[in-house]
This record gives C-alpha cells, sequence and structure tokens, in this order.
C-alpha cells in the first residue's frame, strides 16, 4: 500500500463494502502513486471487459469519474487504463465509448498544485483529446484503424474509390489527434507519462500502417478517378506528405527515449516527380496545358 494516499485506501475500502470488484480495481489502478498503472489491475479490467456478466458501461463510468479528480497522476491513469483496455480489452468497450455522446471533457483540466501538475497538465488535455477522437473515429467507420486487417487483400488495400475518399480523412484527423501530443524526449520525466507515451507510440505505427495503406489503394485507382475524385485524392495525398514529416519527428522522440530501432519503421519519402504526376494529370482533367502528358503513365505506383 505504500505510496498510495489516504484517499485512495479510502476510496478503495469504500469499493470493497460496496462488493464492487471492478470500481475497487479502478481506483487501484489509478492510485496517486507517480507511476504507470500497475499490469496486473490492468490485466484484471481487460478480463473484466470479457466476461458477459461485467456491465460495460459501469465500468467506463468508474473510469469517466476518476478523470473528475483534482490530481494530474490519477486523472492521467485513469486515462492510460482507459486507452489499454480500448487497446487490448473486448471491442465491446470500444463500442461502449464510441456510443456516448461525450467522453473525456478535461479540455479546461488544469492541476495547479504544483510545477509538475502545470506541465502534465497539458498533455492530460492533448491526450484526452486523443482518445476522444480514436472513439469518434470508430463510430464512424466501425472498426478500429489500429487493429484492421493489413495487407493486399486487407481493408485498406480493398477498399472502393468513394470509401476510401470518405475513410482517409477519418484516419487523418486521428492521426493529428495522435501527433498533437506533441512531447519531447525531455519531457517523458515519470512513469506515468512514459506509459501514455508507450500506448500512442503503438498506435502511431498501427494507425500509420493503415493510412499508408489507404494512400497506396488510393494511388492505384488515382488514374482511373473521375476528376472531382482526383480533386479530392489530390489534397489527400498532400496532406499525407505534410504528416510524414510530423510522423518522423514523433518516431525520433521514441527513438531518443531508447524504443528498439528495430520497432521504427523507416519512412521514406515518395519520389516528387510523383506529386508532379497527380497535379498533372488533374489539370489535363481539368483541360489545362500540362508540361508532359505522358508523365502520369511514367510514375509508377509506389510502395511506400
Amino acid at each position: 500500500m505504500s505510496g498510495q494516499s489516504i484517499t485512495d485506501r479510502i476510496t478503495a475500502a469504500q469499493h470493497s463494502v460496496t462488493g464492487s470488484a471492478v470500481s475497487k480495481t479502478v481506483c487501484k489502478a489509478t492510485t496517486h502513486e507517480i507511476m504507470g498503472p500497475k499490469k496486473k489491475h490492468l490485466d484484471y479490467l481487460i478480463h473484466c471487459t470479457n466476461e458477459m456478466n461485467v456491465n460495460i458501461p459501469q465500468l467506463a463510468d468508474s473510469l469517466f469519474e476518476r478523470t473528475t479528480n483534482t490530481s494530474w497522476v490519477v486523472v492521467f491513469k485513469s486515462l492510460i487504463t482507459t486507452h489499454h483496455l480500448m487497446v487490448y480489452g473486448n471491442e465491446r468497450f470500444v463500442q461502449y465509448l464510441a456510443s456516448r455522446n461525450t467522453l473525456f471533457n478535461l479540455s479546461n483540466f488544469l492541476d495547479k498544485s504544483g510545477l509538475q501538475g502545470y506541465d502534465m497538465s497539458t498533455f492530460i488535455r492533448r491526450y484526452s483529446r486523443y482518445l476522444n477522437e480514436k472513439a469518434v473515429s470508430y463510430r464512424q467507420v466501425a472498426f478500429d484503424f489500429t487493429k484492421v486487417k493489413r495487407g493486399v487483400d486487407g481493408v485498406m488495400r480493398t477498399m472502393n474509390t468513394e470509401k476510401l475518399l470518405k475513410t482517409i480523412p477519418i484516419i487523418q484527423n486521428q492521426m493529428d489527434a495522435l501527433l498533437d501530443f506533441n512531447v519531447n524526449a525531455n519531457e517523458l520525466t515519470n512513469g506515468v507519462i512514459n506509459a501514455a507515451f508507450m500506448l500512442l507510440f503503438k498506435d502511431s505505427i498501427r494507425l500509420f500502417a493503415a493510412y499508408n495503406e489507404g494512400i497506396i489503394n488510393l494511388l492505384e485507382k488515382y488514374f482511373d478517378m473521375k476528376k472531382t475524385q482526383c480533386k479530392e485524392g489530390l489534397d489527400i495525398y498532400k496532406k499525407f506528405l505534410t504528416r510524414m514529416t510530423r510522423i518522423s519527428e514523433f518516431l525520433k522522440v521514441a527513438e531518443q527515449v531508447g524504443i528498439d530501432r528495430g520497432d521504427i519503421p523507416d519512412l521514406s519519402q515518395a519520389p516528387s516527380s510523383l506529386l508532379e504526376a497527380l497535379e498533372q494529370h488533374l489539370a489535363s482533367l481539368e483541360g489545362k496545358k500540362v508540361k508532359d502528358s505522358t508523365a502520369a503513365e511514367q510514375v509508377g505506383v509506389p510502395r511506400l
């Protein structure tokens, strides 16, 4: 029990009296100790999401309730526990979160108890926004981009043009929210924020894989698209290129804090001639004069 505050112990005891093992474990996972949630508590909560007799809304509400705490440690650990269950728990947990109108309302959260509280509050606000966006993405497409089947016969590679043009911007929004966490290696100073960063890192790798496969599919279809679709597709591709830079910066932080280089993908940029070919093809559809009408045929689709 060392490291837990008196409040932690009282809260856990109250739930012991009411017999709510789930709520009691949520409290134990989100104590005032400045360390990530303990594995044994996260494992128990994952197990709970797979038990049909466990009330998922009640589990989620226990986590939401902990985010109303004034301590940055308790709130941050509540978000980490929620994120962990979204990633490793039964899908019905994320389905429930996606069905709610609101999740975390922490855009104004500020722990004024000390300098560390001020610093960590910034990341709590950003992290909660990402988790909200992750749930919204699920609501919009009814699957989790980080868990989707990949490869040539995967979801993003086999999606038709119309659906693809609607889906990639949803991935872009989720990726933006993740990258907006915007942490430097020297700010990863404690076990709590480090635990959040590791979950974000894992999401970023899987999310980028889905994003990348969507872009490959887009490029394969581009020269057969209608003019309005080409315009949308070109805009999506340009946004992808700007995000590549931000993703590279995020992965550099991962490398700086000691994440195995083998776990970090190598992001190679597509040749600039590809963008030129896409722009020239659209210009030709719009009846504008192009420098080289055969450029589109000359540039192959890269395997990014």
